[in-house]
């Protein structure tokens, strides 16, 4: 209340007496709260009396009036001629030219009481229904009706005729008054009839869903888009609605497979995919890692072989190699009964892959699913020739390179229906999720071309820029969290911290080197693709300095030649004082056998190492045996190789000794450990050497997690490469009093 003491306020009210002039305006100021503690209003015109002799208050109290008269026509000529010092009666457009004006008026400072019913700014909209009859699936056609409707009822055609006929303002119609802007109701009007008669027979599911998620049927920007939208309102009929609701809480599957073993949110993540796979739609669950994807899905496959036991169709899963002994000993506890087939000579002899290639229908007569891995596609061309009845992809995230050779490959594969499992649906870009979809719901988002223009048109709205965007997806992603409480109750806590550390004198003098080796570059003639490839270079060196200068300039790894060895001899120490297991994870594969080596000597025991050059069938083993009651005290693992798909909760330690510049990655890394099965707080410590380039890209980092939700820029390598000399030299010089020991 005391807010507005000491204000000018402009009152607004009906006077319903007077049909000619239905309303009265009034401007008044507060001096002071009543004893009652409520604000006293008096005439504006007392000012001038209660203020004679302070013209300075004078000025002070009607300045806010001074600042609405520059930016409204209708304050200026109450101010120019005096009549705002009196009470007026009011015809409907004089009021309105006030009210039309009401945000330039708080923003200078006036206060205004105004009609209950103009914060709802109640106004006649072109009424766009799509979807009220029964058949709804991604090849139903959906009935389109386009009406002018108020508070979502119809109104007739004389009465449209009525409201198009008046002049722009307040029109009394059907017991209250309503906005009308007789040249942008007409132009929405005109915008929906023109793409009504288009579409003769009815419009596409995909362009449906992308009017409902207020983008265009054909996700353009038109000029005149912001008055059509804003004089339209696009809802689903009933037999969408009901669809769109039950993607939202999917109704319970026909058949409960798996239901003793499944926890609820998991329960309701197969029902989910069951509900997408009947209606031909593509389904994305993005579940954090840990939460039983798998699970969820081999439940899945197990009600849709119920539901129609005598389809011939298999199911095809897609997955990294790395995955496979996870995927085989989960489908023989989970689902022993379900006929699986791989294709892939870590698990079939070469001789009976060829056999199957030779007469696929024959070969997969009675098998429910069939297994391979991204690379094995495009060696086996007959999984391309010919209908599955779902198309599942694990780590989905390998296909969000358009341009790949294997994403190309993926998308060639036919199927009634497509499920992708990833953690992360927008890994680096943007351009991610348009590929995930180009293979979920192809046409969805339209071509790469028309997408980037869409989320240009995007970028430049004014708030909730990407609103349309996650609307437009929305129905096809499933995504919940560990750390949702709702979720999971029983997930022990995760804690991640920065480990600080120092350059031996050796790693600074290196690191030093290398920057006036770029600095020198740059000043030459590189440019484009040399000029990123020289910066890319560089930033590999500097990443290697700060790990240990041998693994640059080769050596003994000598482990008092580097400030990470030293961090990390500290963090094994306590580890291995309390008895628990460590994960570490680098991304270059050189690094494990000396970290290994390393630490062996700090537990006084060998470990594990893991990386690419790792055997399929002995990554189960190396997994098995950690998980031991008695197992190793540690794993080393290469980022790329281990970063996915392995179930290591017999460590609550994890330790990533260098940076991948890309905090998805980093998180599924970390999520072996956090995860389903893990009984205690999972501690994760990232090395970071101060007054480096690792210092000032973590804040990157950190800028990618906030934006993984709304939009993600390049990856950092790739943004690096494009600055500027002076801000690159900038970003990766050395700090030497932060830096050194």
């Amino acid at each position: 209340r005391w807010h507005g003491v000491g204000r000018v306020c402009l009152h607004l009210a009906e006077n319903r007496r007077d049909p000619d002039r239905p309303f009265a305006f009034l401007a008044t100021y507060a001096p002071r709260l009543s004893s009652g503690g409520r604000v006293q209003y008096r005439p504006l015109a007392k000012a001038l009396e209660d203020h004679a002799g302070d013209r300075a208050g004078l000025a002070h109290l009607l300045a806010p009036l001074e600042r609405a008269a520059q930016r409204s026509a209708a304050v200026k000529a109450l101010v120019d001629s005096g009549d705002v010092f009196h009470p007026l009666a009011w015809t409907p457009a004089e009021a309105y030219r006030l009210l039309a004006d009401v945000p330039a008026l708080e923003e200078s400072g006036l206060a205004l009481r105004l009609p209950d019913w103009w914060r709802r700014r109640p106004r006649a909209q072109v009424s766009v229904t799509i979807g009220a009859g029964s058949r709804i699936d991604r090849d139903a056609l959906l009935d389109f009706d386009v009406a002018v409707a108020l508070d979502g009822e119809p109104l007739s055609d004389a009465e449209v005729q009525e409201l198009l006929a008046r002049d722009e303002g307040l029109v009394w119609l059907r017991g209250r008054w309503v906005e009308v802007d007789r040249d942008r109701l007409a132009q929405a009007l005109e915008h929906w009839r023109q793409v009504q008669a288009g579409m003769p027979d009815g419009i596409g599911f995909i362009e449906g869903m992308r009017l409902l998620a207020g983008a265009s049927a054909d996700l353009s920007a038109a000029a005149d888009a912001a008055p059509v939208l804003e004089w339209s309102r696009v809802a689903a009929g009933d037999a969408l609605a009901a669809r769109l609701e039950e993607l939202r809480d999917p109704p319970a599957a026909g058949t409960r497979a798996l239901d003793d073993r499944l926890r609820p949110y998991q329960a309701r993540g197969r029902d989910w995919l069951v509900l997408l796979a009947r209606l031909g739609l593509g389904a994305c669950l993005a579940d954090d890692m840990g939460l039983g994807n798998t699970l969820q899905v081999i439940a899945t496959l197990l009600c849709l072989r119920e539901e129609a036991p005598h389809d011939a169709l298999p199911s095809l899963l897609v997955l990294p190699a790395s995955l496979l002994g996870n995927w085989k000993a989960e489908l023989e506890r989970f689902a022993p009964g379900l006929r699986v087939r791989f294709v892939h000579p870590a698990e079939t002899p070469r001789g009976e892959l060829e056999a199957v290639a030779a007469d696929p229908d024959g070969a997969l007569a009675g098998t429910d699913l069939v297994i391979t891995t991204y690379s094995m596609l495009a060696r086996q061309d007959w999984l391309m020739g010919r209908d599955w009845r779902v198309v599942i992809l694990d780590e989905a995230q390998a296909i969000k390179n358009p341009g790949a050779r294997q994403t190309r490959s993926v998308k060639r594969l036919r199927a009634r229906a497509r499920f992708a499992l990833t953690g992360t649906p927008v890994e680096n870009r943007l351009g991610d999720l348009w590929s995930l979809f180009d293979f979920l719901c192809p046409g969805l988002l339209g071509s790469a071309q028309r997408f980037r223009r869409f989320v240009k048109d995007l970028e430049a709205r004014g708030r909730e820029r990407y609103a349309p965007l996650r609307r437009l997806v929305a129905p096809y992603i499933l995504r919940r969290l560990k750390t949702d409480r709702s979720i999971i109750a029983d997930l022990p806590e995760k804690t991640e911290m920065k480990a600080w550390c120092g350059l031996t004198r050796r790693q600074a003098a290196l690191y030093r080197r290398t920057v006036d080796e770029l600095e020198e570059a740059l000043a030459g003639d590189a440019e484009g693709i040399q000029r990123r490839g020289l910066v890319l270079a560089s930033l590999l060196r500097l990443k290697q300095i700060c790990n240990h200068p041998d693994q640059l300039a080769g050596g003994e790894f000598a482990p008092a030649d580097s400030g990470k060895f030293a961090r990390l001899h500290e963090i094994a120490e306590e580890v291995a004082a309390r008895q628990e297991r460590l994960l570490v994870f680098t991304q270059f594969r050189e690094m494990t056998g000396p970290l290994a080596a390393f630490l062996a000597q700090v537990f006084a025991r060998p470990g594990l190492v893991l990386h690419g050059a790792t055997a399929v069938k002995r990554r189960g083993a190396l997994v098995a045996e950690f998980q031991r009651d008695d197992g190793p005290p540690f794993l080393v693992l290469s980022l790329k190789a281990g970063g996915v798909g392995l179930n290591l909760t017999a460590a609550s330690q994890v330790l990533h000794f260098d940076r991948w510049w890309n905090p998805a990655v980093e998180d599924q890394a970390t999520d072996r450990a956090f995860r389903i099965g893990q009984r205690r707080n999972v501690v994760v410590h990232k090395l970071v050497c101060r007054g480096t380039v690792e210092e000032r890209i973590d804040a990157l980092i950190q800028d990618k997690k906030r934006l993984a939700g709304d939009v993600v820029e390049d990856a950092g390598e790739t943004r690096l490469t494009e600055l500027p000399d002076a801000e690159l030299l900038a970003t990766v010089a050395l700090d030497i009093e932060r830096a050194a020991l």
